[in-house]
């Protein structure tokens, strides 16, 4: 793969809006995840839920596409100047050059939740008011976005679990390689719901306390939402100091089952290894992981024997899901960020909240913060259905 230059990017988490507030947060050891009370939700679990989503107001235009994922798109909008940055590159390139690549697994799905709450009591007919296309839609995210951002290239939305937003930066570098667009918006958002809660919790699996990845007494996730977008451009002959590119990708599917990983790892390896090759690069030229470690049981384990038998046991790793929770099709574009920020700032982030290693994984998993060079480092997302997907940084050869 060519690589490509990561000129912008945004993020938004419960841990706060823009770069600076979440690196704030990974230097401190300050997480997002709070005891849940989310709508009308009654269960015992901590979320990451993003204050002052109820505030956002879309512009007038564009009011139709209102619902809690498009404005959690809109304050990623806001955010480090993105759509600023989107603005000068639309002017070099032209708007119809310009790719929207996003991704969502939960859309708008709380405007659907409120609505059939609405529903007439004779008919059972949904509120006139209630717009499926705009809101529920997993379409209507790239839809706002693009018309927001004024780009009339080729635009569409991936959803694929929690490899999401992940997964939108292979298929960016596919249409700019093809040379159907010069540069391309990618990331995406994915907002807390009704749905998602209650449907974790019937698989058992969300914690009544904040997550604890890798550690011996983990026992579930911590589901969050969250948004960020990144604007990728082809990578000049002399790029611009201190700019991190786009340098390999890698997609595979277990095809094992629905909701559990294979226990061997043997996809996500396979994520990882094609990620390697795309980026020319060798298991020893990773200096950092951050894992999807989601601190579920089967999940922890079969990622730790993937890295180990990949990468072996020296190689860095952690999981920041228990900063900002799993926030589900939007983790791949929230630890793509943070990688990049690792990655800037030479701060490999640990893991406080896991309080005890669990001495049947292998991986070096950071409890506390290290400092160090770092030329290049990885971040992985799977999902349910077997979906993986993992990203490698870095800077220019």
């Amino acid at each position: 793969m060519h690589p490509l230059v990561v000129s912008h990017m945004s993020i938004v988490s419960s841990l706060g809006y823009g770069q600076d507030a979440t690196l704030d947060a990974l230097r401190t050891g300050r997480g997002g995840l709070k005891p849940c009370s989310f709508e009308t939700v009654t269960l015992d679990t901590h979320v990451g839920e993003v204050g002052g989503v109820e505030d956002i107001r879309l512009p007038d235009n564009l009011a139709g596409y209102d619902c809690r994922n498009n404005r959690l798109a809109e304050m990623a909008l806001r955010q480090d100047g993105f759509a600023e940055a989107v603005a000068g590159v639309r002017e070099r390139h032209g708007a119809d050059r310009i790719g929207v690549f996003l991704g969502t697994s939960t859309s708008g799905i709380l405007s659907a939740e409120l609505a059939f709450r609405a529903r007439d009591p004779q008919t059972g007919e949904l509120p006139a008011a209630f717009s499926f296309a705009t809101t529920h839609s997993t379409g209507s995210l790239a839809d706002f976005v693009r018309r927001r951002l004024g780009l009339e290239g080729p635009a569409f939305v991936v959803s694929s679990a929690c490899a999401t937003t992940s997964k939108v930066f292979a298929s960016a570098a596919r249409m700019i390689a093809t040379g159907l667009c010069d540069a391309a918006v990618v990331g995406g958002a994915d907002s807390l719901c009704l749905t998602t809660l209650y449907g974790f919790h019937s698989l058992e699996l969300v914690s009544p306390t904040p997550c604890r990845p890798f550690d011996a007494d983990r026992n579930g996730v911590s589901l969050g939402e969250g948004a960020g977008l990144a604007l990728l451009e082809r990578a000049d002959r002399k790029p611009a100091p201190g700019a991190v590119h786009f340098l390999g990708v890698g997609e595979s599917n277990d095809a094992h089952h629905m909701s559990t990983p294979h226990p061997e790892g043997m996809g996500a390896r396979l994520a990882m290894e094609r990620a390697l090759a795309s980026a020319g690069l060798r298991p020893g030229d990773i200096d950092y992981v951050n894992l999807h470690g989601t601190a579920t049981t089967y999940g922890d384990a079969a990622e730790d024997q993937a890295i180990t038998g990949l990468l072996g046991t020296r190689t860095p790793v952690s999981s920041t899901k228990g900063y900002t929770g799993h926030t589900l099709g939007a983790s791949g574009i929230v630890e793509a960020v943070i990688s990049m920020l690792a990655l800037r700032n030479g701060l490999l982030p640990g893991s406080p909240q896991t309080v005890t290693l669990d001495p049947a994984l292998r991986s070096r998993y950071l409890q506390a913060n290290e400092r160090g060079r770092l030329d290049r480092v990885m971040t992985n997302s799977f999902g349910f259905g077997g979906s993986n997907s993992s990203l490698i940084f870095g800077w220019a050869a």
